[in-house]
């Protein structure tokens, strides 16, 4: 059986755009990616809504992706794949970074991973860096001031994270190819969106790792 570690934010995490709980086991990407892989794999979610690539959050608190990274690849090795969706709450507009460095923010847990020996046979696991679907129009949702100027920075984002994964020698996907963010609150995506993404990411993984 092969491994496969997700670890995103949010959108990982199943949060629903309409203010609702979090979606289901099975409507969530991950939950997607793993009915459609089948018994063969098993996927680890860990998605945190909140959480950032390798920033402290100053009021929310406990969100770095970095900090967390380190104990969540121990606990959950042997790992033949981890799947790296972060980049969208670095958007918000408290942390002020350009794309560049959103993406390097992904680029330093994707060199994390790869540097670590927790993949089969104590090497390092593959990695999927995936760049973040571009905001959808804010308008008069809960975000457009926490997000201000975040809608221009995030249709950067894909060219940006293809070059840091092109840099460490990772694999990549550009959501802003799969799927699109939700007009409800211009962040998270919609059930359709995340069977979508769980079926691309699927047709990736098994290209990646068989």
């Amino acid at each position: 059986m092969k491994t496969i570690l997700c670890f995103g934010d949010s959108n990982t995490y199943g949060a629903n755009p309409i203010g609702g709980p979090r979606f289901d086991l099975h409507t969530r990407w991950a939950g997607v990616l793993r009915d459609t892989l089948g018994l063969n794999y098993w996927v680890v979610e860990e998605g945190c809504n909140g959480r950032t690539t390798v920033w402290d959050d100053p009021i929310e608190g406990d969100k770095n992706g970095s900090a967390y990274l380190p104990a969540c690849l121990q606990s959950h090795a042997p790992m033949d794949l981890v799947i790296i969706l972060l980049g969208t709450n670095d958007l918000k507009h408290r942390f002020g970074l350009s794309a560049d460095d959103i993406a390097r923010g992904g680029g330093a847990l994707a060199d994390m991973c790869l540097k670590s020996q927790h993949g089969p046979d104590s090497k390092a696991p593959k990695v999927l860096l995936m760049a973040p679907p571009p905001l959808a129009p804010l308008g008069k949702t809960c975000f457009v001031d926490m997000f201000a100027g975040g809608e221009e920075k995030s249709r950067d984002l894909g060219a940006c994270f293809g070059r840091i994964a092109t840099q460490y020698g990772c694999e990549f996907l550009d959501l802003s190819k799969v799927v699109v963010s939700s007009r409800v609150d211009g962040i998270h995506l919609d059930a359709p969106e995340h069977a979508k993404l769980g079926r691309a990411v699927a047709d990736k993984v098994r290209k990646i790792i068989g």
